[in-house]
């Protein structure tokens, strides 16, 4: 009986970590889907970038459009997440919907990917979010904390009547977005760097001052 070339050779067995080489998978398909779409990413560049071999990719998610789907359930799962380990017992209601929008507004300043996996989702219509499982079901939990914290805030007279939680989100989540997602652009037409920390500063202080007088009892 012939033994294997990795025995012969004195090597160690090569072993195999199946957590580790999915979030390899994962890790690589994010910046490649992220850099190219999902008609521009490749299977064997990704494969390529993880080190390993494009079969794997196939064992572990079944092919380029479940791999696409499983990097923007990551990609939301990872801020919702976040978002849940959000502490706000400590401080009034409405320094915590703003201690909540300065995460949502750095959250998206640090993960560009994510910017741009969303951006390209809209232009397919959300094509591929449909599909989803996972999605419809991490969304509702930062609903609910939001609404929990405007109820608090009427409550103690920190916040006014009449937000609605998921307009109040939506609109937290166009600040933090939309200069991201459209900074180049907007450098260009105005003729300086939005995506630079010169102007990203004070971007996040005019948006929290927005927020807090549009929150603040009248």
């Amino acid at each position: 009986m012939s033994l294997p070339a990795s025995r012969r050779s004195g090597q160690s067995p090569i072993t195999r970590n199946p957590d580790e080489s999915r979030q390899r998978i994962l890790d690589a398909a994010t910046i490649e889907f992220s850099a190219k779409g999902y008609a521009g990413a490749r299977i064997d560049q990704i494969a390529k970038r993880a080190k390993l071999n494009p079969r794997m990719i196939y064992h572990y998610f079944g092919g380029k459009q479940p791999l696409y789907i499983a990097v923007l359930e990551t990609g939301l799962s990872e801020l919702r997440e976040a978002e849940r380990g959000f502490s706000s017992d400590e401080e009034s209601a409405l320094d915590a919907l703003l201690h909540l929008y300065d995460f949502i507004h750095k959250h998206f300043a640090s993960h560009p990917k994510l910017v741009n996996l969303l951006s390209t989702e809209n232009l397919n219509k959300a094509s591929f979010l449909k599909r989803s499982n996972l999605v419809p079901t991490i969304s509702s939990p930062t609903i609910d904390l939001i609404d929990r914290l405007l109820k608090r805030g009427v409550a103690d007279g920190t916040v006014r009547k009449g937000v609605d939680p998921l307009q109040l989100y939506v609109s937290m989540v166009a600040l933090s977005y939309f200069h991201l997602s459209n900074g180049h652009t907007l450098s260009v037409i105005f003729r300086q760097d939005m995506l630079g920390p010169n102007w990203l500063k004070p971007r996040a202080k005019h948006t929290a001052d927005i927020l807090r007088s549009y929150l603040a009892p009248n």
